[in-house]
């Protein structure tokens, strides 16, 4: 594999925005690119500006499926596919915190979304997660993230339709 791709599947961190204040509240958002992720986002936006709250937006990339078929193949779709949201959200959210004037933190990671969404809001101690709601009819008999979220019961979960 090059060097640019294993680059790809490696977890960033980036700070946009002003500093946050050490007693501000922390605010956890999961964007996926989704229409109800990015809406998510937006409300999450919200709710840390009024409350002068530090905001983490948690970028999760997850391997598909198809690397079972193919592991070069999907590697190579994966890593152009996972950049180009990466570079977009990032745009995007930097963009967000600037105009908004909110102390955004940026995560990109992989793996299992609640796995990674959990880990990540118990790390920076948030207050709250914000996720968008599924729209896949599975995720009503197998669990989608925001129920698994909640079911871990550590903070309020709050989902966007």
């Amino acid at each position: 594999m090059s060097a640019g791709l294993n680059n790809a599947f490696q977890s960033t961190v980036d700070s946009f925005g002003p500093a946050p204040r050490p007693s501000s509240r922390t605010i956890m958002v999961g964007v996926d690119g989704s229409d109800t992720a990015m809406r998510a986002a937006a409300s999450a936006f919200g709710l840390a500006r009024r409350q002068g709250a530090r905001l983490v937006v948690t970028f999760v990339a997850c391997h598909s499926s198809l690397a079972a078929l193919s592991p070069a193949v999907a590697s190579v779709f994966e890593h152009e596919a996972t950049a180009c949201l990466y570079a977009e959200l990032s745009d995007q959210v930097r963009t967000f915190a600037e105009e908004l004037d909110v102390p955004v933190t940026f995560l990109k990671a992989f793996g299992d979304p609640v796995t990674v969404l959990r880990d990540s809001a118990d790390q920076c101690q948030a207050d709250m997660v914000v996720v968008g709601a599924s729209q896949q009819a599975g995720h009503r008999f197998a669990g989608s993230v925001a129920t698994r979220l909640i079911r871990t019961g550590r903070w309020p979960v709050l989902v966007v339709p």
